[in-house]
């Protein structure tokens, strides 16, 4: 995940309407990509930034010296209009950037299968190179039947905590492992002028995924059975899960003020500047240290003052933290793009080539395909960081930071939002979650 793409369900569910006539199952097809001038293959996407996919063309361009690539980069609410809009005048980018799901989906029928692509580049075996939440979530949301990989992952992350080890350090505290241990550093530096645990509460996308770590804490893969209706959201161990959520707030164990503050700019610049012992984003803020940046705070040298680590582990709870995460970005190939092959060659190239190479030095994210490296560490404790999360944390990551419905995320973020203010109960916001999860699964 990047600073400039967090989740945006309620914009999802708006440009999917705007979409709806390219975008759903039966709609027309394009009649070509929009291919660039002279050729060249277009893209379009939020993410990677700007400068480093202009990086990545070059790379790539260096090594397919027949390959030309046409890159524009938006913001992601935008990106989400400039796309549902090219869908809707036949005009798709030869790649588009993704993200599993509900985005995928929305534009499936418009997307080119990538397995041949996947199979000529890499082999039979090419299912195995990527880390396995990558391999599952790309074909999330697919219609019963339908195995075909409609885009594949570029970046993947988890999701997890965040400590300031200097004001652990200066205050004696440690990286907490369980609840009470929350509780400690939180009781801890209240009435101080750095706050012990800070949640940007204000967004959604983070605000579910601080939960989907409790609740697989509680008990690992039950949201997920809620979804697919093989168990419910009032189920009691949910309910618990809301309730805990809730506790951040009614204890105080978040900072005042938790819902208005959002995750970027807002906590991520008050967390760099060395105003929270901890907070919850996942494992692209190692991005901080990237050493192409031409001013790096203090902090974020070498992340010689940050430390991951999961979400404490809840009293009667999975007697370890779980591992939650997926992909940050995924490619997809326009289904009628003048150039198949050059626009696989690049696409392929970005996941696991000289593009993907570029990407990678800049710490952007964690890749999706196997033993890709940073060729530059700035420090050991960098170095150590990034082992631990491609060599230990990625292969371990079972349950995804996403619902499988747009509707269903966004429920979930307004009830969890709700919880935050007070104005719901746990039991309450659990009945409000099924009665929205029983009308998606009827459809």
């Amino acid at each position: 995940m990047r600073k400039t793409q967090r989740r945006v369900s309620a914009l999802i569910a708006s440009v999917a309407v705007l979409g709806l006539a390219a975008g759903c199952a039966g709609a027309a097809d394009s009649k070509s990509s929009d291919t660039g001038k002279d050729g060249a293959i277009t893209f379009r996407s939020w993410s990677p930034v700007d400068q480093t996919t202009k990086d990545m063309v070059k790379a790539t361009e260096a090594e397919h010296k027949d390959i030309k690539i046409d890159s524009v980069i938006f913001n992601y609410p935008e990106y989400l209009v400039d796309l549902s809009t090219r869908a809707s005048s036949d005009s798709m980018p030869d790649i588009v950037g993704l993200q599993p799901g509900a985005l995928t989906q929305q534009y499936r029928d418009k997307l080119m299968p990538l397995q041949d692509c996947a199979e000529k580049t890499w082999g039979k075996d090419w299912k195995e190179k990527f880390f396995p939440i990558g391999i599952e979530q790309a074909r999330m949301g697919n219609p019963e039947g339908d195995e075909n990989f409609y885009a594949l992952p570029m970046l993947v992350q988890t999701v997890n905590m965040w400590g300031n080890t200097e004001i652990m350090k200066s205050e004696g505290l440690e990286i907490p492992k369980t609840w009470d241990d929350l509780k400690t550093i939180a009781e801890k530096m209240k009435g101080k002028d750095k706050a012990g645990f800070m949640l940007p509460a204000k967004d959604s996308w983070l605000r579910n995924v601080v939960f989907l770590q409790i609740a697989n804490n509680i008990e690992p893969g039950l949201a997920y059975k809620a979804e697919d209706g093989s168990d419910k959201w009032t189920n009691a161990r949910i309910v618990e899960a809301l309730g805990y959520w809730q506790k951040l707030f009614t204890e105080k164990l978040v900072q005042d003020g938790a819902v208005s503050l959002d995750a970027y700019p807002g906590g991520a610049n008050q967390f760099e500047a060395g105003n929270a012992a901890m907070i919850p984003l996942g494992a692209w803020w190692i991005q901080q240290s990237d050493p192409s940046k031409k001013e790096i705070a203090p902090l974020s040298e070498g992340m010689k003052g940050f430390e991951p680590f999961l979400f404490p582990t809840i009293p009667g709870g999975a007697d370890k933290s779980q591992f939650v995460g997926g992909i940050d970005v995924s490619l997809g190939i326009s289904k009628n793009t003048k150039n198949p092959e050059k626009a696989c060659k690049v696409l392929t190239d970005w996941i696991s080539g000289k593009g993907a190479q570029t990407l990678i030095n800049t710490f952007n994210d964690l890749p999706a395909f196997k033993g890709i490296t940073p060729e530059k560490f700035t420090s050991d404790h960098q170095k150590e960081l990034w082992s631990k999360f491609v060599d230990e944390w990625m292969p371990q990551v079972k349950y995804s930071r996403y619902l499988k419905s747009p509707k269903m995320d966004q429920a979930l973020g307004d009830q969890l939002a709700a919880l935050a203010t007070g104005s719901t109960t746990p039991e309450k916001a659990a009945e409000e979650l099924q009665k929205v999860q029983d009308k998606v699964n009827k459809k």
